[in-house]
């Protein structure tokens, strides 16, 4: 479950997270960490059940389906643009895509800290360049969302800690154990080989999709 989101995410050293554990009562930035991060999720999961209109709940794509009761078993999803594609990534698929991940607001960064970002300045689809990543190679939470993605969705996403990166601190990533991930993402292209793809999807195919 604790995959790397990718090579890029691998060098967010710099933001310098020292200790975010349960205990470290030093640490003002992420004081009560797992709560707050507890807390920030459930009010966007009820939030999401109470607008069907703008929100998807969508269960993790590695459990079944009696286990998506509870919350953290699955991602939030708030729409931001409605995509044109025919069909969605699989879980081995390579896809291209822009996104931006932060955390929750903390004491400094009252907006969610940026711990990574595949674009410079505005987002403007006409001069930002997508990242290559394979599906397979991503976090529970990141992979749900892919996998029910089509081409030009643009999406805000909701990923609780259990479909992240766990419980402690990546010595990777530095990301700190307990975080709700929230990603501005959207899917720009997918590629398969030699795959038959299920019917509600597209039509057998090799290389970049990208309408």
């Amino acid at each position: 479950m604790k995959k790397f989101l990718y090579s890029s995410i691998l060098l967010l050293g710099v933001f310098g997270f020292t200790s975010c554990s349960e205990t470290d009562s030093t640490t003002e930035e992420f004081g009560d960490w797992q709560n707050r991060n507890e807390t920030y999720f459930s009010n966007i999961y009820q939030k999401a059940k109470a607008d069907t209109v703008n929100y998807k709940i969508i269960r993790s794509w590695s459990l079944e389906k009696d286990m998506a009761t509870s919350p953290e078993n699955n991602i939030v999803v708030q729409v931001l643009k409605v995509g044109t594609g025919s069909g969605c990534p699989l879980y081995t698929d390579s896809v291209r895509v822009h996104y931006e991940g932060r955390l929750i607001p903390s004491a400094t960064y009252t907006g969610g800290y940026v711990f990574d970002k595949t674009w410079s300045g505005e987002y403007n689809l006409a001069t930002m360049h997508p990242t290559t990543m394979s599906v397979s190679g991503l976090i529970d939470g990141m992979v749900t969302a892919l996998m029910k993605m089509h081409i030009g969705d643009r999406w805000k996403v909701y990923i609780p800690y259990q479909l992240g990166y766990g419980t402690t601190t990546s010595s990777s990533t530095s990301i700190p154990g307990y975080s709700t991930l929230i990603f501005d993402l959207t899917l720009s292209s997918y590629y398969r080989m030699d795959t038959t793809v299920p019917d509600d999807q597209a039509k057998p195919f090799t290389g970049w999709v990208d309408d």
